[in-house]
């Protein structure tokens, strides 16, 4: 994939069909220690260690659609091709934590992408699941969760396109205020 936001969405997809009920996406970006974080935790079904260590093959998938499961392999790929790392921790009926580390200046580090767009499209595409979304620039922090916009939206659906558009319109602002890379 030639966004991370990509494989944050492939990830958070993952955790959709574990049955999540909590999900959380963290970017750090500190640009002193050139260093770029992904971390996506969730709640759902978890994975014992035998699974954990089979996801990082592509030719394991647990979808009965296709033989193929590309999206994990391609994100470690990816990072440790950058200088970075990327770590699986999992554990039955507790959850899954997804960690993907790149250095930040490296040629090869594929780009961000519309990471509001996605951010919008989680939040407003599983809404029985409480996402929270929280991207640091150094030690800048924004936050934003679907039980504050749920507060805040008294009872209007968060499917509702112009709620979309504004949620997008939010998390673009801040993030623009960050001045976060790409």
């Amino acid at each position: 994939m030639k966004e991370l936001s990509l494989h944050i969405l492939d990830i958070v997809m993952n955790s959709v069909r574990a049955e999540a009920s909590k999900l959380g996406v963290s970017i750090i970006e500190n640009v002193n220690e050139d260093i770029l974080s992904i971390i996506i935790t969730d709640n759902g079904f978890g994975m014992d260690e035998k699974m954990v260590e089979s996801v990082l093959d592509p030719f394991t998938t647990t979808r009965t659609t296709r033989k193929v499961g590309l999206g994990i392999p391609l994100f470690k790929a990816n990072a440790e091709g950058c200088n970075g790392d990327f770590t699986i921790t999992s554990e039955l009926n507790t959850g899954t934590t997804v960690t993907a580390k790149f250095q930040l200046s490296n040629i090869d580090r594929p780009i961000l992408g519309d990471i509001a767009s996605v951010i919008t499209m989680i939040f407003c595409s599983h809404t029985d699941i409480e996402v929270s979304f929280i991207y640091t620039k150094d030690s800048n922090p924004y936050s934003i969760s679907t039980s504050q916009i749920k507060n805040e939206l008294n009872g209007v659906s968060m499917q509702d396109l112009e709620v979309k558009s504004l949620i997008e319109d939010i998390i673009n602002s801040e993030l623009n205020e960050l001045k976060i890379i790409d």
